[in-house]
């Protein structure tokens, strides 16, 4: 009874998910505990050998189908075209887990136009285009959907060396906010993830250096996130479990963002 009872409120059989970012880190997490949970699969990212290895370990393991699509968040084209063939192929994806993103720390005075605007592109635009991507075909759909947003503490807060970044992910949480308003009438939900440090190949180094690593003992975690520790608050978003949660930046973090507020 008791595990009916949880199956019930988290589980995903017969959901379709895309998950955008899905080569590596908490992308990848992500499209593995999906597909656990007994969601079907969609894997989307530039590089597509490296998402179609995992898109057929996922399958190997869990049973679920799953499908590895080209998805660059930067070009509107390849956008529309993942969602078709998604479509397509497994169904209307009604979880969306909207991950790519890209950071260049740097001091601000030393931050350059070509930083700032790749930045933007990759982890506001791009995750602009994919929400409107994923909503409009689930509002067609009629059955509405969930669309889970990574942004970050540093939506939340700021530190050193991530004006640009932390920016992006400050208009992150805000259109998680503004979509959530506009949507929630269709069914459609718009949450945010706000992870702390969790070593992905986008802050490795970061976390690596003498700088990094004063931060993180800093932290009341004093220590860096396991990407598993994330997937809970995903699937919970992800799930039924949420039906009246919209609009929420939830923070995973040891706590850090308290001390950045």
């Amino acid at each position: 009874m008791t595990a009916d009872y949880v199956n019930g409120l988290f589980g995903l059989d017969g959901k379709v998910a895309l998950v955008a970012g899905a080569s590596s880190g908490i992308g990848a997490e992500f499209a593995r505990a999906l597909a656990r949970a007994g969601a079907d699969v969609v894997l989307g990212a530039r590089r597509v050998d490296r998402i179609q290895k995992l898109a057929d370990e996922i399958a190997a393991e869990t049973g679920r189908k799953t499908l590895a699509v080209a998805l660059d968040v930067t070009d509107e084209d390849s956008v529309q075209a993942a969602f078709d063939e998604a479509t397509a192929k497994l169904g209307t994806p009604t979880i969306v887990c909207n991950n790519a993103g890209l950071a260049r720390p740097n001091w601000a005075l030393e931050d350059t136009e070509e930083d700032w605007d790749v930045t933007m592109n990759t982890n506001l635009k791009g995750m602009w285009r994919v929400a409107r991507a994923a909503a409009k075909r689930m509002i067609e759909n009629g059955k509405g959907g969930s669309i889970i947003n990574t942004a970050s503490i540093l939506g939340l807060g700021v530190g050193p060396q991530q004006t640009t970044y932390a920016t992006s992910k400050a208009g992150v949480v805000h259109m998680t906010r503004a979509l959530a308003i506009e949507w929630q009438r269709f069914g459609v939900r718009v949450n945010a993830i706000c992870p702390g440090y969790f070593v992905t190949e986008i802050n490795d180094t970061f976390l690596a250096s003498d700088l990094g690593q004063r931060m993180l003992q800093q932290s009341p975690a004093k220590r860096a996130g396991k990407l598993p520790e994330l997937v809970p608050a995903m699937l919970m978003l992800a799930s039924p479990a949420s039906s009246f949660t919209t609009g929420v930046a939830l923070p995973v973090d040891g706590a850090h963002s308290v001390r950045l507020a």
